[in-house]
């Protein structure tokens, strides 16, 4: 379970890890504090659900640290994870009072929260909030079009390395990392969770983790931590190049 004192570290948005990358990027002073006035903070435990899709949403907000995935639960009942949360990434939808998906903590989560109704009066009027937003919205729908390429055309092997890059890269923004030198991350998903996503089998996933490890693409201590020598060779190994691929 998260402690309070992990949660206490982010209360201060100029000490806040995701500050560059959030929808608050470019608010100044005043319109922190505005913000500030409609924000609250929410912790949930691995596995939580934090919001099921049809339910009404009375808030919006960023992911702040940990990962959640987005689920479509179809008539028959089966279910296929759509999207991953990572941090930084908005929750919600601004206009839209239900939520499309189902959205489930994988890690220990903690999210900044908006109220919905005010946040949405504050878009009208703050053009650094709306123009952030849209913006997040765009790089969106590029990684969603980016993501049927990964899904529909590329290799078991290709997808792993593709999954591993956009997780890499997000991490080395966050943290500002340059491009430079070796990237170091914690796999926030088990393999079970990388096969629903990638659309493998749990024996692919571990085969090409394994196989990407053998050739020296990747270093792995234990099952999570992995280790990136080489940025480029990844990036090859996805299909992709350094100046291409998916958004993070």
């Amino acid at each position: 379970m998260l402690n309070e004192r992990s949660l206490a570290v982010h209360n201060d948005c100029e000490e806040c890890p995701i500050r560059h990358r959030a929808v608050c990027a470019r608010c100044e002073t005043d319109e922190l504090e505005r913000l500030e006035e409609i924000k609250y903070y929410r912790k949930f435990e691995a596995g939580q659900t934090v919001i099921w899709s049809g339910d009404r949403m009375d808030f919006v907000g960023s992911v702040v640290s940990g990962i959640a995935t987005l689920t479509q639960t179809m008539e028959d009942g089966r279910t296929q994870m759509v999207g991953l949360l990572l941090p930084s990434d908005f929750v919600g939808r601004p206009g839209r009072a239900t939520a499309a998906y189902d959205v489930v903590a994988t890690t220990d989560l903690v999210m900044c929260c908006f109220r919905r109704n005010p946040f949405e009066e504050m878009i009208a009027h703050t053009p650094h909030i709306a123009q952030r937003l849209l913006e997040m919205t765009l790089d969106e729908l590029d990684a969603a079009r980016e993501w049927m390429l990964v899904l529909g055309r590329k290799t078991a092997r290709e997808k792993i390395a593709s999954l591993l890059s956009i997780i890499a890269r997000r991490d080395a923004t966050l943290n500002m990392q340059g491009a430079d030198g070796p990237r170091t991350f914690d796999l926030p998903l088990t393999r079970e969770a990388m096969a629903d996503y990638l659309g493998l089998t749990l024996e692919t996933v571990s085969r090409q983790m394994s196989a990407l490890k053998k050739d020296g693409v990747i270093h792995l201590e234990g099952k999570r931590h992995v280790t990136v020598p080489d940025m480029d060779r990844l990036m090859e190994e996805a299909g992709d190049d350094s100046d291409g691929g998916m958004l993070v």
